[in-house]
């Protein structure tokens, strides 16, 4: 069960087993896209995008995080394996994909990712945003889980200079999972990936999810 108190708090919650009712419609909707890839932007998958929204097993988890508006507004797919083994330092993910770029007060810098605008938007928007991890494969402590700092989603931007004593005071919580798990975490929570020591398929859907419209005509990009 999500205990939002105990999120509030932590940041990270494990929700065991929450997608297997839907693992197989999963993997359906997932067949035939490029192997291996570092986070592979999923759009037009009219499959997934059902599976994804308003009244899903994840739509439901969502509005139980952020409220009754909340929408997927970025999906994702990360494909580690043997030969496509990376790691990842520690971060805050601080940009979102918008339809087209549009200059607004607070938003900024833009670049472009997979064809898409991507901007950094005001933090307090990040802090109103949940990020949930759908684990299509394993991932014991040997397979690279995802790494959270708890509670650092609560301490705002945090610059470079700072992430190493920052991940140091909050302690580190590895993310280990089996198929069909949901970790779920606020998207500003600082947050790292090693590579695996014994690397095996880590297949991991990674869908964001916003409960509110961006200003001056910007669109989120959508699923």
């Amino acid at each position: 069960m999500f205990d939002k108190d105990r999120f509030a708090t932590t940041g990270a919650a494990h929700l065991s087993a929450q997608a297997l009712p839907v693992m197989a419609d999963l993997f359906d909707a997932l067949t035939d896209l490029p192997s291996g890839h570092p986070g592979l932007r999923l759009r037009g998958i009219p499959a997934l995008a059902a599976l994804i929204g308003k009244s899903s097993v994840f739509g439901d988890i969502a509005e139980q995080a952020i409220g009754p508006s909340a929408i997927p507004v970025r999906a994702l797919l990360f494909d580690k394996s043997a030969t496509a083994n990376w790691s990842l330092g520690w971060h805050q993910d601080r940009t979102i994909c918008v339809r087209e770029k549009i200059a607004t007060p607070g938003y900024g810098p833009w670049t472009i990712k997979q064809g898409a605008h991507h901007v950094a938007p005001p933090i307090e928007l990040l802090e109103g945003m949940i990020t949930m991890r759908v684990h299509l494969d394993d991932v014991p402590e040997e397979n690279a889980p995802l790494l959270v700092a708890p509670g650092s989603h609560r301490l705002g931007l945090i610059r470079e200079p700072e992430i190493a004593t920052t991940v140091q005071r909050c302690g580190t919580l590895a993310c280990t999972a089996i198929s069909g798990d949901v970790w779920l975490y606020s998207t500003p929570i600082l947050h790292a990936s090693e590579a695996a020591r014994i690397p095996r398929r880590r297949r991991v859907l990674q869908i964001d999810y916003a409960n509110t419209s961006l200003p001056n005509n910007l669109v989120w990009a959508g699923i």
